[in-house]
């Protein structure tokens, strides 16, 4: 069982960890992105994400899909519309039986959905606006 969410509401991790609890987990594995003031030297004031929900929620669930065959249980949530800085971006975390396969399969899921879920983000910087992915 999986939960994926794209949403302008705010993540709550702590709604999140409980989705992962169960008694056949022994490892918890989460990954907590929020919106940083500085990238380099430039100087980020906020964030807007969008975001192609039919196909973004296709991909997750591809993402999610072999985690779970293997008796993982995945749980992500991206927010979208504006975030200001410290505001959580992201939330990814999985369950697994053992701590080496919830440390793998969470840095799997996170470099995944950065790559290939249709994702945006339009930086505001002090002195102008960039798109990154």
């Amino acid at each position: 069982m999986h939960y994926l969410r794209i949403s302008d509401e705010p993540i709550d991790v702590s709604e999140m960890y409980k989705q992962l609890v169960a008694p056949e987990y022994g490892g918890i594995d989460m990954f907590v992105g929020t919106v940083r003031q500085w990238t380099g030297e430039i100087e980020t004031t906020k964030i807007e994400y969008s975001a192609y929900h039919p196909m973004a929620e296709k991909q997750l669930e591809k993402i999610a899909a072999p985690i779970e065959e293997q008796g993982g249980r995945v749980v992500v949530a991206h927010r979208t519309g504006e975030l200001t800085l410290t505001d959580i971006a992201v939330f990814v975390g999985v369950a697994a039986p053992h701590r080496a396969e919830a440390f793998k399969w969470c840095q799997h899921v996170i470099d995944t959905l950065k790559h290939e879920v249709p994702i945006w983000k339009k930086e505001y910087d002090t002195d102008k606006v960039r798109w990154g992915n």
